[in-house]
């Protein structure tokens, strides 16, 4: 019989253990590219070929992964989900089911399975513990999975899998020599370290710097980092420019703050235990378009290497902690497009580039963590279009007053007002900070207007920038307290009967919610309505308050068009 492909490891003398085995030989027959070796001298009593482990190729990268979850869980118990890395367009994933039959089963269905185009390719693969696998911990939904909910295949996988790319800027002038001659060095570099290697060179023409972003495991990143410092100081070496070569890491804001740690202590302790010198570029450099920062570390290559290691270490947890956080809460937002948002999808863009845009990499869209854009999303305000997708032409505008720490107010206003008046384009949104109630004063009030998009883009930054600043503990989260107004006339259906609305909101959002009981209407009649809490929760506790105020309002109006329907009929 003729194989349908070629196994290297396939021996003459291993041949007669495909005969001993159906399974095995079936799905020769059927074309599967097998990936478990059988032994020299197997067991024939033993079918090693059987496992419980699958390999599923050739996976949309749009698909959810709640759809593909559901597809899975048709077959059997699935224990573990894990991505693998890959340079193709498609997702792989290793499923493992909780037996072997199961695992049979899921090859023969979704051998015939088509999503837009793609047909599945699917593989066992050898499972260490076959002979005698331990019966498995089962989760309340039937088992584990070794990355959290809210991604797509083609996106990242978290936490164990999530992917943190690095992002170098390197000399224009290296740029060749990382390349190599008919790309071979950048061939051998992603081989060598199991890395996917973007050099955005045509991007950002005559910059003196380009951006290279780097898709990896921790440890391969580390290693094509440290190849490329090696290429490009051999390349100075040879050009008889034998200065050191500092490394230059790319990092968003928001980790950067979290990276210094409090008093610059984390920055302080990497330098000592790595003999660098680490600079930070200045927050004025920042644009609401080009949110990265340049970490510049100063050393031999051997010390860059390690500082990258732990940089990048403390900028991962500070981004994995992020992530778990939005993917845990952004299901409670009422009137969101969740896919729109990025939730379940990937390749959507944090940030809109922009000719104007400053620095060698704003000339790049910043998306390397499209899988995870929810998180991006929520914290520097930019849902993308279709977020919010039932809203009319012309929503309503809404009030929101925030109150922030008093400290904060100049990191808003910025330079001259510079950020404030970003801010405000940016989200298309009315921003003012109204005056200090008095000298000593905690606390300052910023009135927002604008539609609910407005509303998520710039509190969402507005969250994002206390975070960014250091003006909340890195541990701690940022919670703020929010007013809107309600007419009094809805205020007791916010409350409801007993407490019991307010209570359900509180356990729903994981936001305090406070109706003040004695309040006088104001001018226009209506009262306010405090939300404590962090952004997803008084996100959703606004939207959810909108919802019920809308209601009211709407059965106020059938009422007196009711009304008046009866007088006419007199």
């Amino acid at each position: 019989m003729a194989l349908p492909f070629e196994l290297p490891w396939l021996s003459v003398g291993r041949w007669d253990a495909l005969g001993s085995c159906p399974q095995l030989l079936s799905d020769f027959q059927r074309g599967f590219s097998l990936c478990c070796e059988v032994p020299a001298d197997p067991n024939p009593g033993l079918c090693l070929c059987r496992s419980r482990k699958i390999q599923i190729r050739n996976i949309p990268p749009h698909l959810q992964w709640e759809v593909l979850d559901g597809l899975l869980a048709q077959y059997g118990t699935v224990e573990n989900v894990e991505q693998v890395n890959t340079d193709t367009e498609t997702a792989v994933v290793n499923v493992t089911y909780a037996t072997k039959e199961e695992a049979k089963v899921a090859i023969e269905k979704l051998s015939d399975q088509q999503f837009e185009s793609y047909s599945f390719k699917i593989s066992y693969i050898p499972d260490e513990e076959v002979s005698s696998p331990p019966p498995p911990q089962r989760s309340r939904r039937g088992g584990h999975s070794s990355r959290e909910r809210g991604s797509s295949p083609g996106g990242s996988s978290q936490p164990k899998q999530l992917e943190f790319p690095l992002r170098m800027l390197v000399p224009t002038q290296f740029v060749g020599a990382i390349i190599g001659k008919e790309g071979l060095t950048i061939k051998n570099l992603t081989k060598q370290t199991q890395s996917k290697v973007d050099i955005h060179r045509k991007e950002n023409a005559g910059a003196a710097e380009k951006p290279i972003t780097i898709h990896a495991t921790p440890e391969g990143c580390s290693e094509a980092c440290r190849m490329i410092l090696d290429i490009m100081q051999k390349e100075a070496d040879e050009t008889k420019s034998a200065e050191e070569i500092p490394l230059k890491i790319l990092a968003h804001n928001s980790l950067v703050g979290r990276l210094i740690g409090k008093e610059g202590r984390n920055l302080k302790k990497i330098e000592q235990d790595t003999g660098t010198k680490i600079t930070i570029s200045p927050l004025q450099d920042l644009t609401i378009y080009n949110p990265e920062r340049t970490i510049t570390v100063k050393g031999s290559t051997e010390a860059c290497s390690n500082a990258e290691v732990e940089i990048m270490k403390k900028l991962r947890e500070a981004y994995e902690s992020d992530v778990v956080a939005v993917s845990q809460q952004a299901n409670l937002i009422p009137g969101l497009n969740l896919s729109a948002l990025g939730i379940f999808s990937t390749g959507l863009s944090m940030l809109p580039s922009t000719p104007g845009a400053r620095g060698a990499a704003a000339a790049t869209p910043y998306h390397p963590f499209a899988g995870s854009s929810a998180y991006l999303s929520s914290l520097y305000g930019a849902p993308p279009a279709g977020a919010f997708p039932h809203q009319h032409p012309l929503p309503e505008q809404e009030v929101v007053n925030l109150f922030i720490p008093t400290q904060a107010v100049g990191a808003i206003i910025g330079k001259k007002g510079q950020h404030i008046k970003q801010l405000a384009r940016f989200a298309g949104a009315s921003i003012k900070i109204a005056p200090a109630e008095g000298p000593d004063a905690s606390e300052r009030m910023v009135i927002i207007t604008g539609p609910p998009e407005a509303q998520f883009k710039a509190q969402g930054r507005i969250f994002g920038k206390l975070k960014e600043e250091n003006f909340f503990n890195p541990k701690e989260e940022v919670k703020l307290e929010a007013h809107i107004k309600v007419p009094s006339f809805a205020a007791g259906r916010v409350i409801g009967k007993g407490g019991k609305t307010v209570n359900e909101l509180q356990n729903l959002t994981s936001a305090e919610v406070i109706v003040p009981r004695d309040q006088t209407p104001d001018e226009n009649e209506e009262v306010v309505v405090k939300i404590i809490g962090h952004f997803f929760a008084s996100q959703t506790a606004q939207r959810k308050i909108r919802e019920i105020v809308q209601q009211v309002k709407q059965q106020e109006h059938k009422h007196a068009q009711g009304a008046t329907a009866s007088q006419h009929s007199k």
